[in-house]
């Protein structure tokens, strides 16, 4: 079985760490410590991994916070995968040469999905993400504020064809609650598209929660509140990350 990678998340409004509850804007809880500090705090902590949100530009559209995300990728070592906002081949390319090494493709991928396949030819699948953020079953888009009416499904179908592979899956229903994840939705996810590279987000709360995630054979999880609270030990976290690392060497 895959090794899962364990890969905190920042969210950012204003030029400030965050967490929204269900996506809701109006439900928004603002941390103390900064984004580029936090990143900093993560790394000495044990991360490898950064899932980094402009929650600004998936709201308006365009990138808005892609300072904070140089300065991120030019203070850390960490493998940083940064989304929101990104509409253009221009926005792309800025993305990447601040220095993330993937790029997210959420809102995008729904409304023009052949813009996404001009890019994978562009800049390589390996630098893609989809971002599949689902509510019973549907694609969410806009920062999930418009249904699509779109089936996952069929969502994922069109682009893994084309040898899209990586997908974060964010279950808005559980994001933000801290009451575990959806891990019967990935298992099913997985049993339709094995090959995929799949990764979890949203409502992971504790090491048991990890490790159920982790035999449901995820290429990640992404955890954002519960280590902003310190609902999980972030050592006894990336302890764990370094032990399946160990043993799948």
């Amino acid at each position: 079985m895959k090794h899962m990678k364990i890969i905190p998340a920042i969210d950012i409004i204003n030029g400030k760490t965050v967490r929204l509850e269900r996506g809701n804007f109006s439900k928004k809880k603002t941390y103390e410590t900064n984004p580029v500090e936090y990143a900093h705090y993560l790394e000495e902590q044990g991360a490898q991994y950064l899932h980094v949100v402009d929650l600004d530009g998936a709201r308006s559209g365009k990138l808005v916070n892609l300072n904070i995300l140089k300065k991120i990728c030019r203070e850390t070592n960490l493998k940083v995968d940064f989304g929101g906002g990104i509409k253009t081949q221009n926005d792309v390319k800025s993305v990447l040469n601040a220095g993330a090494i993937q790029f997210t493709a959420g809102s995008i991928a729904i409304l023009q999905p052949n813009i996404i396949l001009e890019w994978a030819k562009e800049f390589g699948t390996e630098h893609i993400i989809l971002g599949a953020d689902v509510k019973d079953n549907t694609i969410h888009i806009n920062g999930w504020q418009t249904d699509t009416g779109i089936s996952l499904s069929y969502f994922l179908e069109k682009f893994v064809a084309h040898g899209l592979q990586s997908v974060i899956c964010t279950d808005i229903s559980k994001d933000g609650l801290l009451q575990g994840s959806s891990v019967e939705l990935y298992s099913n996810i997985l049993s339709e598209f094995p090959d995929l590279q799949l990764i979890a987000s949203g409502g992971v709360h504790s090491m048991e929660n990890i490790k159920e995630l982790n035999g449901v054979g995820l290429n990640g999880a992404i955890i954002g509140k519960a280590l902003l609270e310190n609902k999980i030990n972030i050592k006894e976290l990336f302890k764990y990350a370094d032990e399946k690392n160990n043993s799948m060497s």
